[in-house]
Formats: structure tokens, sequence, C-alpha cells
């Protein structure tokens, strides 16, 4: 039976993400339900997505993603199920699909509302419903009806000039590393060789060099480094939010602040390729 994985900002706290996987396996017992994460910044579609996008091409095809972030019922905002990859997309049409996705999906179905459904709690009486029946081999087809596009929303991308790169911050881990929206591909093209500065929102704090991991500085210092996932982070070797101080604490990081990066000196110039080491 397929994967089901649950990406929500609902916590772990309450009973609201136990209810979910009970309606799951009321319909579906043999479900395996994988749990993305659950802290995902209230309201944040774009943390969300990063988060989703980040893993979702390591599951088995077939596998049902249920994102359960802002997904309330209005007249407006209808409920969809994408599928993209070889995967199936749970959600609300809030904008989050254009920023899980690079390329249009194979197909896009709006979910019929199900008779009885919880209208102030969808991501139970809808989102379930409609993984329950995908895992069991049910096509979109019997629980929704095909249309042809969702809602968009911009994007924020870096922006890159001659000597700088402005990017911003998309997440927080759990750990209180800053991971922005800047990724290996794009700061290497813009780079070209040179020397640069990761500047943070207080002006004395800077990094000029990219660690390969964290023990590349002692406890306690700050380091910029890229993710398994490609996009550049920043952190403190050890550090923890309440425990010592993570990057987001003590460098008074948010997310959607921005992130600038100069770079200087001459393009291509070898000796400069040690700062990557």
């Amino acid at each position: 039976m397929p994967v089901v994985t649950l990406t929500t900002d609902l916590g772990t706290r309450d009973w609201y993400l136990a209810a979910v996987k009970a309606a799951i396996l009321s319909q579906a017992p043999d479900a395996t339900i994988v749990d993305l994460s659950h802290q995902v910044q209230p309201f944040s579609i774009e943390d969300a997505a990063y988060q989703v996008r980040s893993v979702f091409a390591e599951f088995p095809l077939g596998s049902v993603h249920v994102i359960g972030i802002n997904p309330m019922l209005t007249v407006d905002q209808a409920q969809l199920i994408v599928q993209y990859m070889g995967h199936y997309f749970i959600a609300a049409d809030n904008g989050i699909f254009s920023l899980l996705f690079e390329e249009e999906p194979e197909d896009l179905f709006e979910i019929n509302l199900p008779q009885g459904a919880w209208f102030t709690f969808p991501l139970r009486g809808v989102f379930a419903t409609a993984a329950a029946h995908l895992i069991r081999g049910g096509t979109p087809e019997v629980v929704g009806r095909r249309r042809s596009g969702y809602r968009h929303v911009q994007k924020n991308v870096p922006l890159p000039e001659q000597d700088v790169l402005k990017g911003m911050v998309m997440s927080i881990d759990h750990y209180g590393n800053v991971i922005t929206n800047v990724h290996r591909d794009l700061f290497e093209k813009q780079r070209r060789g040179r020397r640069f500065s990761i500047v943070f929102k207080r002006s004395s704090y800077t990094i000029s060099r990219i660690s390969t991991d964290y023990s590349d500085v002692g406890d306690g210092d700050r380091l910029a480094m890229f993710g398994t996932n490609g996009y550049l982070l920043i952190a403190i070797n050890g550090g923890v939010t309440g425990h010592g101080g993570s990057a987001a604490s003590l460098f008074g990081f948010a997310l959607q602040d921005l992130i600038r990066i100069e770079f200087y000196g001459s393009a291509d110039n070898e000796d400069s390729k040690d700062d990557f080491s």
C-alpha cells in the first residue's frame, strides 16, 4: 500500500494530528503514515513548500503527500489533488502548488466535498478521506473533478546582480539553523571564483567561507554551508535555540528576512577558491 506523508503546522501537543491519522486509518487500516513535519511555521505555505520539496521525490512513486497549511474551506478556495512526478499531492488551492513545482503537473482535480465533511477541520474531513481513497488504489476521478489550473503566488527568488546576490530566509529548522533560498548552483554561477562575504542583518557579522560540515569551525562559531538539498544555510556549531543560542536567535533572523552576499575580487581567481574548502 502506498505511503501517506503528512505536513502540517498542527504541532504535536494537541489531539488534532491524532484525529487526522485516525481518519486515514479508519478508512485504510494498513496505511503507512509518515510524519514529514508538523512544526511548519503557522500558515506559512513557503515553509511548507520547502519542507515537502526537499524530500518528496525520495518516497516511492505513488506516494500521497497531504499538506495541511491554511486549508480552510471557503467559497474561493478549493481543495485539490495534483499529480506530479508520479506522486499525489493534496492541499488547499492557496498558492502552495506554485511554490512546490518547477514544471506543470501531470493532472489536477478539485476534490468533491464528501457528505458530512468537517468544514472547520478539512484536513480530517476532506484530505484524509481523499488520501485513504488514493492509497486503497482509487483514482482521483472518483473523488474529484478535473480542472485546468491552480492559484499562483509570486515566488521569492534570489536576485543576482553583478557583485551582489540577494536571497531570503525560507525556513528555520528545529536547531535554529537559517535556511535560505540561495541554491549552490546559483551561488557558484554568480561567484565565478571570486571572494565573497555573507552579510547579516547586523552588519558586524559576516561569513566569507563555505564550510563542508559543522566541524569545520569551533564550538559556538558561525558557519555557512550547503545542505544536502543544495540550499545555503547559516548555523552555529553546537547552537540550539534555548541552549546556547542558535543562528536564528543570535543573529535575529526570521522568515523572509533578506540575505545579502557580496562578491569582490577578480572573476575565476584561483586563489579565492580556497574559501570553498
